[in-house]
């Protein structure tokens, strides 16, 4: 279920150790049910261009299956920007966005 992207500029180190704290954070969050479900990925962009200094970003969206609340999606967004913030704190830009996963979403796991 929850995915997480996280896009970043390239000049932005990301590792093995910030997904692992998005992963706890939001595996010890009451929205999330079944943190086995999880699935937490990083890209980073060759190419990028923001309005603010320092010239780099890190923008991760939270997509969840339907039914939580904006409340719930708010406590959520929250929740992995004070991860962002924690390891990322010379990023000069950190966003989050958390919507819905479509209806047709369907998925296959071994």
């Amino acid at each position: 279920m929850p995915h997480l992207t996280l896009q970043h500029s390239a000049n932005v180190a990301v590792d093995q150790a910030l997904c692992e704290a998005l992963f706890q954070a939001l595996a010890a969050h009451e929205a999330i049910p079944h943190p086995e479900s999880l699935k937490i990925r990083t890209l980073p962009c060759p190419h990028w261009r923001i309005g603010t200094e320092p010239q780099n970003f890190a923008h991760a969206d939270l997509s969840v299956l339907p039914g939580r609340d904006e409340p719930t999606k708010a406590a959520l967004a929250r929740c992995v920007l004070t991860v962002l913030e924690s390891h990322l704190p010379e990023v000069g830009s950190l966003s989050v966005d958390v919507k819905d996963l479509s209806a047709a979403y369907c998925k296959r796991v071994l």
